[in-house]
């Protein structure tokens, strides 16, 4: 595997060949100095450029990185709408095991964006056209403290969604019950015990995306609660973690409230609760609830 300094300077020195590429610039992990390092650490460069059609007209051009053991580009695609507007990406898995995720960026768009996300560090500036920057932090990814209007909202989001997953699993749907759980209950489930770590912690770091730190954080009872919420693909396993996910939220949600001084909907969880319970134990040939 090629190190960062052989990568470094391969990135910089097809920089400095090609006349069009004005500027480079570096964000993501690798520009953030509280960032744990790893050999799956992304490559996150922008080549400012002065021509960008010329680049466009034949890809070929980023093989000088390497060989690609595959490769995507965003703004090709038509499954997931592309996100940047007049930039160009070129996300490059190699088979040494690098990755470089690549933006041109068109010169005439420079003011709108460039440092725009403080974790930003300029490697290369041939006209002397970038602005400084201070040091570059991952503040910007910061726990947030809720406002009482946010920390009701999740609470509302996890109860009211908590009644889907009951309902897909009383109809043997688990597809439909795994999703809500996953994609809808977990998220307000991670985003609580954040608002916990941020208490803790005074709302000075980042938990990573998706959370992904929060065990570094959480005390170790808190992260096994955590992870019994995360079931099998059975019925009575998806039960399981989803009462597991209710109960680690009741209690983490308080302390949050407690802290801030919030209102706590414990009538809605009390019900909602009953309710999964109830739905749980109902017979699939019920003709009704109640």
């Amino acid at each position: 595997m090629r190190s960062e300094q052989e990568m470094l300077d391969l990135i910089l020195g097809v920089a400095r060949q090609d006349e069009r590429i004005r500027a480079v610039w570096m964000n993501g992990s690798r520009a953030n100095p509280r960032a744990p390092r790893d050999i799956f650490q992304d490559y996150d460069i922008a080549y400012l450029v002065d021509d960008m059609s010329s680049f466009l007209k034949d890809h070929s051009w980023v093989d000088v990185f390497g060989e690609r053991l595959i490769m995507q580009m965003p703004e090709e695609m038509t499954l997931v709408p592309p996100e940047l507007e007049g930039w160009f990406a070129y996300l490059m898995l190699f088979t040494d095991g690098n990755r470089i995720d690549l933006t041109l960026v068109p010169l005439k768009l420079k003011d709108k964006h460039f440092g725009s996300d403080k974790l930003t560090v300029v490697l290369l500036d041939k006209d002397s056209s970038l602005p400084p920057l201070p040091s570059p932090t991952d503040e910007d990814y910061w726990v947030r403290p809720p406002s009482a209007q946010l920390f009701a909202d999740c609470c509302n989001e996890f109860w009211w969604v908590s009644t889907y997953v009951a309902k897909g699993l009383w109809r043997q749907e688990i597809i439909y019950a795994k999703a809500h759980l996953d994609q809808h209950v977990r998220p307000m489930l991670i985003k609580m015990l954040e608002w916990r770590v941020g208490i803790k912690t005074g709302f000075a770091l980042s938990t990573g995306k998706f959370g992904k730190y929060l065990e570094k954080y959480l005390p170790k009872e808190d992260w096994q609660a955590l992870m019994s919420t995360y079931a099998s693909g059975s019925y009575d396993d998806t039960w399981r973690a989803l009462l597991a996910a209710c109960r680690l939220f009741r209690r983490i949600a308080q302390i949050v409230a407690a802290h801030f001084g919030y209102l706590y909907p414990l009538t809605d969880d009390e019900r909602v609760y009953a309710y999964l319970q109830h739905v749980r134990e109902l017979p699939r040939d019920a003709a009704g609830i109640y």
